[in-house]
């Protein structure tokens, strides 16, 4: 952490020394942005200070663009208090204050996505980083939003018809570590097209990340090594992507109609040897294993808008659907060397998933007495289906020269189900205020009906239902032209992951226990409290500091409701609503010129939070699984008008993060990751821009403490302790961005 708190004492100076000049807000108007300006940057983006009540985090494109992120996890490494547990060179699943991220809500355009995980999560790097507008980091709930957020909610806005006037093209090349050059093309445009305005984009961004692992096993800590694993992990594919908005004034009212498209074509290729004591001669060559799964996903979405004055105020009606299909064709063929004769197994598993939400929702706005009244009725139909289907074991001794056939696939445990979502959910929202204070109060109804059908455990199909009142309120208190303090209170939950709700057994799922799904589940619940300050610096700076604490009931933790099939001292676990849990942490953030020192154009960024919580398992204490200690954020941008150019700097660290359940305790930890562009304009119509990343070659490097019952890992009686560090090298970028 000194070099972390060398750079934050760097970046938080100009905050201690900066001028209290107020500055005037801007003024935001519908006109689009001209295409030259969204190319040629002449200035240096910062974050942006939204008027919102809710405390809500701003960063336009602009504040990115410049890095060159591929995806929406690329640009969101950048905001406070998101990790990620991802491999490296990976932003999957955004973990907002470092909870799983089934706790963190994913809104595109303001509309929830389905997503392939189990946990409900959406991988947010499948989504262009091309296609984004701004993203809002949402710290706390609103009544006119889904309670699905107990750390909070990302929303990534796209660009809309009203973004810019005219179209550019993104060229360019993506050099890896292995030497592959990968492509990137796209193109965006925006303009009057008959009675309104349209937007389309579309873009192909080829994708690499070539990685090598470790991996060290002993019997337990301290113990002689039994082998040591080298592996390749190569993962390969293009992405594609399609976007369109177009908004018109239609009988008096607004119409907006909206839609994306985005593929995922990837080819995942692990090859492993493992030597034995780690002595790697052919002598020792214990296995060969050839691990490859072949993946596509598509992720689409098609959403309408009008909004018309009518009934004394004004009335929006929303109707959109989003669907996510994944297809997942794995093997692993493995070849044992220890066994005389020699031993090959292959294993196949095919997986089909589709998920699809129907949403429509009516709500009403108009001024009151007190201020603005908000009502609304959301209505939302969740269709989940999936088919994990495993063909039969081929296993036979070398040399054979007839080996088995493939045979069909049947469908594994708890591997052919559907699973129905209806909600309804009312809301009321009042908004005011009074000299210097503005506020926010409303409560929003949801009602949910589950039914879940498990094919694989009989025709029976299994139903639940449950409501939640989710109150919450905001307070924005103005102490001075340039100083303002922030304080939300909102009720949020967590849904159950599919996967805990299958009323399927899985035979030694968690070491020598067995596990059966809940479909009777209800969802965690959190009261969350959040308190900030925010300070204006000069025209464009920002500094801020935020406190939040989540207060968590009806904890889903795993319970011993019998013996397990293998007979005792395994168990069979099921997971219930049995624990209580709390989360807190400390968030700081900066963006601004080094105008009190001459320096306008010089940018420093930065941002780092604490992060910390507690629950109780049945091992005692921990923190939320794989929550990191803490996420780091800083660098500078120098801009050169003269020459045309500029450079800059980036640096980010994440904390250690440490995970537990039944049979198996994880800790993870990552090197800084370290990242620089240069840029060129040309013509006031021409960026060539060239960025490096993974620069420091940061390493995840993970400890595996694994363990046969819940018995042995009381005793730290150790089945196996294994080590692995995994590194990718640096990867370099040159883009050439043109207006036209």
């Amino acid at each position: 952490m000194k070099k972390s708190a060398l750079f934050g004492l760097v970046a938080l100076t100009p905050m201690l020394l900066a001028t209290a000049a107020a500055a005037q807000e801007a003024i935001a108007t519908a006109a689009p942005e001209p295409v030259a300006e969204v190319v040629v940057q002449t200035s240096i983006g910062y974050r942006n200070r939204t008027e919102a009540v809710a405390p809500v985090l701003e960063y336009g494109s602009d504040y990115f663009q410049r890095f060159e992120p591929l995806t929406a996890g690329d640009a969101m490494k950048r905001v406070p208090s998101v990790t990620f547990l991802s491999d490296v060179l990976e932003s999957d699943g955004a973990r907002l204050r470092g909870l799983d991220p089934g706790y963190t809500q994913i809104l595109i355009n303001g509309e929830k996505v389905p997503g392939a995980n189990a946990d409900r999560s959406f991988f947010v790097d499948r989504i262009p980083a091309e296609l984004i507008d701004h993203i809002e980091v949402v710290r706390s709930a609103s009544a006119n939003r889904s309670g699905d957020a107990i750390a909070g909610a990302l929303n990534i806005v796209l660009r809309d018809a009203m973004a810019i006037d005219g179209g550019y093209l993104r060229a360019g090349g993506i050099l890896l570590n292995d030497g592959r050059v990968r492509e990137t093309l796209g193109g965006v445009w925006g303009g009057a097209a008959g009675p309104g305005r349209l937007l389309v984009g579309a873009s192909l961004q080829g994708r690499r990340n070539p990685k090598e692992k470790t991996s060290w096993r002993y019997d337990e800590p301290g113990a002689s090594l039994n082998n040591i694993e080298d592996q390749t992990d190569t993962r390969n594919g293009t992405d594609y992507s399609f976007n369109a908005d177009y908004s018109q004034e239609l009988g008096g009212g607004d119409l907006n109609l909206s839609g994306f498209w985005v593929r995922t074509d990837r080819l995942q290729n692990e090859d492993s040897l493992e030597y034995d004591e780690g002595v790697r001669t052919t002598s020792k060559l214990n296995l060969y294993n050839n691990n490859d799964v072949d993946i596509l996903t598509d992720n689409w979405s098609l959403n309408g808008r009008y909004a018309h004055d009518m009934f004394g105020g004004k009335t929006t009606f929303r109707l959109g659907y989003a669907k996510i299909t994944d297809e997942q064709n794995e093997f692993e063929d493995e070849t044992e060397f220890d066994r005389t004769p020699n031993r090959f197994t292959h294993d196949r598993t095919l997986t089909n998933l589709e998920d699809s939400e129907t949403t429509a929702r009516l709500s009403h706005q108009r001024d009151v007495t007190l201020g603005k009244l908000e009502l609304g009725l959301e209505y939302r139909k969740k269709q989940r289906d999936t088919l994990i289907g495993e063909i039969p074991r081929i296993r036979y001794n070398l040399p054979n020269a007839n080996p088995p056939a493939e045979g069909p696939a049947s469908a594994v445990s708890g591997g052919d189900s559907s699973i129905e979502e209806t909600r309804l959910d009312p809301y009321v929202m009042l908004s005011g205020s009074a000299g210097a204070v503005k506020w926010e109060a409303g409560v929003r109804y949801e009602t949910t009906d589950v039914s879940i059908a498990d094919r694989t455990v009989g025709a029976n199909s299994y139903d639940t239902d449950y409501a939640e009142v989710l109150p919450s309120a905001h307070l924005r208190w103005s102490l001075s032209s340039v100083d303002r303090v922030t304080a939300s209170v909102a009720r949020t939950v967590r849904r159950p992951a599919f996967t805990e709700t299958s009323p399927a057994l899985l035979e030694e799922e968690m070491g020598d226990n067995d596990l059966v799904g809940n479909p009777q589940l209800k969802p965690e619940k959190a009261w969350g409290f959040d308190l900030g300050y925010e300070r204006r610096l000069g025209r464009q700076g920002v500094a801020g500091v935020n406190a939040f604490y989540r207060d968590v009931t009806d904890r889903i933790e795993l319970a011993s409701i019998g013996t397990g099939s293998a007979g005792a001292p395994a168990r069979l676990m099921q997971p219930q609503n049995i624990g209580d849990g709390a989360v807190w942490g400390l968030e700081f953030d900066l963006s601004t010129p080094l105008t009190a020192f001459g320096l306008e154009n010089t940018g420093v960024f930065l941002n780092y939070s604490w992060l910390d919580s507690d629950v109780n398992d049945v091992f005692g204490s921990r923190k939320f699984n794989s929550q990191s200690d803490f996420v780091f954020n800083t660098g500078f941008i120098q801009d050169l008008p003269s020459l045309g150019a500029a450079f800059g700097v980036t640096y980010r660290k994440q904390g250690d993060a440490f995970g537990r359940v039944i049979g198996e305790e994880v800790t993870t930890r990552y090197g800084g990751d370290l990242e620089i562009f240069v840029e060129k304009r040309l013509a006031n119509k021409v960026t060539i821009r060239l960025t490096g990343s993974n620069l420091l070659n940061g390493k995840k490097q993970e400890t595996f403490d694994k363990f046969a019952s819940t018995a042995d890992q009381i005793a730290r009686d150790y089945d196996e302790y294994e080590r692995e560090s995994e590194e990718a090298g640096p990867v370099f970028q040159l883009i050439v961005r043109a207006a036209f």
